[in-house]
């Protein structure tokens, strides 16, 4: 049976700035993210040994991630941050200082992560779009996704929703499978298990999260 290639419900080349160079400017505040959780974990007076106590997450994982060998995956993101008292979004792409954000697209932020495992996979890239707002509760991503076969199971706090814009996505929740093409979009609460990747090569997704 022909499989007929579906046309996409919006007009992706209006997305073609935010997606087809994102890998580009791939290590442009990939360190960020552990610098900030070794700058928040020493402001609240804490040990490596101390916050693994908290969160569960091992020694050498944390100081791999604090020295920027391991880009954490945001359910491990979302958890420290509620062990440091801080809004993920603070670590994720920093305070912002402004009541509205108008993001231009060479000031997105790129952020690369890898398998918290390993660190030798890279399941995703991803923007933020307004990194700029301040005590925001949600973040707004450009995400490129990389396959995912070995089902890396992501669960948190919080909420997702995704809008495909190109490529095709594979999605579990809990138990259930769906493939996901241009123009679908998914809502889930982000305490349910969770796998997310593309089908074949690379596919790119707007992804907002609520922490």
């Amino acid at each position: 049976m022909e499989v007929k290639e579906q046309t996409p419900h919006i007009n992706v080349d209006f997305f073609e700035d935010l997606t087809g160079d994102i890998s580009k400017s791939a290590s442009k505040g990939v360190d960020e993210v552990g610098n900030r959780i070794k700058m928040l974990r020493e402001e609240k007076g804490l040990s490596l040994d101390e916050l693994s106590k908290m969160t569960g997450f091992e020694v050498g994982l944390l100081s791999q991630i604090e020295n920027n060998e391991i880009q954490p995956q945001l359910g491990t993101v979302i958890k420290l941050s509620k062990a440091l008292d801080s809004a993920f979004s603070r670590i994720v792409s920093g305070v912002g200082e402004k009541l509205y954000s108008i993001t231009r697209k060479e000031d997105q932020k790129t952020i690369s992560r890898s398998s918290t495992l390993t660190g030798k996979k890279k399941l995703y890239t991803y923007k933020s779009l307004a990194p700029e707002v301040k005590g925001r509760h949600m973040e707004t991503l450009i995400v490129q996704l990389e396959e995912n076969p070995d089902e890396e199971i992501s669960v948190h706090e919080g909420e997702e929703f995704i809008y495909v814009l190109n490529g095709r996505v594979k999605l579990k929740i809990g138990q259930d499978r769906f493939e996901l093409e241009p123009g679908d979009s998914a809502y889930y609460l982000s305490t349910t298990p969770h796998v997310l990747g593309s089908k074949n090569g690379n596919a790119t997704i707007l992804a907002v999260l609520y922490g």
